[in-house]
């Protein structure tokens, strides 16, 4: 069998591809979501990146910890796309 040095190799997606898919389905994200459901430890720095396509908004809000302490965390989500 012959390698088609012509087929297209599919794209990888990547973290940046994730984090910009999740804020669409699910509307926001935030640095807790992005660690526990995407493995995501950097999100600060694919935000920055993000934010170079999109307008990004954010806001930070109160959440408890799990000794029960009040803690901030920030949330993002997409705006309009850059043309």
């Amino acid at each position: 069998m012959e390698k088609n040095e012509n087929a297209v190799k599919p794209k990888r997606t990547t973290m940046k591809d994730r984090i910009i898919d999740y804020m669409k389905r699910f509307g926001a994200i935030t640095t807790r979501d992005a660690f526990v459901d995407l493995g995501c430890t950097r999100l600060s720095e694919y935000i920055r990146q993000i934010r170079q396509e999109y307008d990004v908004k954010d806001e930070w809000m109160q959440v408890q910890n799990r000794f029960g302490e009040k803690t901030e965390i920030k949330k993002f989500w997409l705006g309009e796309k850059y043309a």
